[in-house]
């Protein structure tokens, strides 16, 4: 195999490891911090259970829907950086289909609006509003971020993503001291918060992009169809928890399900330390992949998912020991270790079906990902609809099955790739890596 030339070599995220590892961190900070300055600001947990109802659906539909376009913008755009060719054609083309998908997705929530207000917001029609606008405010946000991650600035790419959660509590803050508690207001406030660093990282210039030749269909989309299917169904079984306690719940139990809620942000901690993992070990992955050290590559990824097991396993021993406590610490709640345990255990299992799906996409198995995580979706409503009566029993069991099954059909997946003898390609390699089908 011929070696890369040095335009071949450079890819789109390592060189941005480390700011975009301290965006990460303070995006996890501060979505932790929201829970807890949000819920004082309106008064207590059956209050904010409309607030956590509308978050969890909002990073259920926006990541699912834009991150695969934030992906293929940021890998079309460095490749035409690789071969000086101006990448403004590619922006319009994916910025116009991101302007379909959000016009789509705001057709289907008006249509179901009446539902959504009596069902799941609790007759709150604001908070529908707020997710419509949530919704549309993510589009250019993560558009946004595939520019900056193309163009190789990474700075203003952490801007996006650290300041965002930053700028949300900021302005609950706000509210709670002009003496706001509507739900809606904070609602509104998780829309608009992601537009401030759009608006500062455009006023910078750090998007603008340099005339070049036309872009087609077949440079931006190659594999958009697929990733978007698998991103829109990983999306939404991350958040399916919450969402499913939201809706399932009798009346009188809104303050449980924003306790789950909470429950469900704490399992999550095992994610965030996959996101370092990740950060730590993009830099040789890609440097293996520019190389065509493919070998080396795959050594990468094995290692990468003994760490997962690890981390998963001591997360869930964690949750079950602890997790009762730092809960109650934290958010003044009280959930059972057995709960806390099996939330952390479908966390686990859902961070080895991402790395075992990474692994997949890098062997250029778009279409096996996208029907393991429609798997993993339909094994969840089917656990949920039969495994009990219990509202929230049924919902850990339906979330432990439903990774347990992606990671399943990703493990058999992965060895009837390798079985094939499938390659990588550059561009699977770099899919791979940065598919992060979640949002903090």
């Amino acid at each position: 195999m011929s070696s890369p030339t040095a335009a071949q070599a450079r890819t789109p995220l390592p060189e941005g490891t480390i700011p975009v590892g301290i965006a990460l961190l303070v995006a996890g900070v501060a979505t932790y911090a929201f829970f807890k300055v949000g819920t004082v600001a309106v008064g207590g947990d059956e209050e904010f259970a409309p607030i956590a109802a509308m978050w969890f659906a909002t990073f259920a539909l926006a990541p699912g829907f834009f991150l695969p376009l934030e992906q293929e913008l940021g890998r079309a755009l460095s490749h035409r950086r690789a071969i000086d060719q101006g990448g403004r054609p590619v922006v319009r083309k994916v910025v116009g289909l991101g302007g379909v998908l959000v016009a789509i997705v705001t057709i289907v929530i008006l249509a179901l609006s009446p539902l959504l207000a009596t069902n799941y917001f609790d007759g709150d029609w604001v908070m529908v509003v707020a997710l419509i606008a949530a919704f549309a405010a993510y589009a250019p946000a993560h558009m946004a971020r595939g520019v900056c991650s193309g163009s190789g600035r990474f700075t203003e790419y952490a801007v996006i993503m650290g300041s965002d959660g930053i700028v949300r509590i900021i302005l609950c803050v706000l509210l709670a001291a002009v003496g706001i508690t509507a739900a809606g207001a904070y609602g509104l406030a998780i829309a608009a918060s992601p537009l401030f660093a759009v608006a500062y990282v455009y006023q910078r210039g750090a998007l603008r992009t340099e005339s070049g030749p036309p872009a087609d269909w077949g440079e931006v989309t190659p594999n958009l169809g697929w990733l978007l299917v698998g991103s829109v169904c990983a999306a939404a079984l991350l958040n399916a928890g919450p969402i499913t306690a939201s809706i399932l719940a009798s009346d009188g139990e809104d303050g449980l399900v924003t306790e789950f809620s909470y429950g469900v942000l704490l399992s999550r901690i095992p994610l965030f330390m996959f996101q370092a993992v990740q950060a730590a070990l993009l830099p040789r992955l890609s440097r293996q992949a520019a190389r065509g050290e493919f070998l080396e590559f795959r050594s990468g990824f094995r290692r990468l998912i003994y760490v997962v097991v690890a981390v998963g396993l001591a997360g869930t021993v964690g949750a079950l020991l602890l997790g009762p406590w730092v809960l109650s610490l934290v958010y003044d709640a009280d959930l059972s270790g057995r709960t806390l345990a099996m939330l952390t255990l479908s966390s686990a299992l859902y961070m080895l079906a991402l790395a075992t799906a990474q692994a997949v996409i890098a062997l250029q198995g778009h279409a096996l990902v996208a029907v393991g995580w429609v798997i993993g979706l339909v094994t969840f409503v089917l656990a949920t609809w039969l495994s009990s009566d219990e509202t929230f029993r049924r919902i850990e069991i339906g979330l432990v099955a439903s990774s347990l099954a992606a990671t399943v059909a990703f493990g058999l997946a992965l060895r009837h790739r390798l079985a094939r003898g499938a390659t990588m390609s550059r561009a699977s390699v770099m899919e791979a890596i940065t598919d992060m089908p979640f949002e903090t």
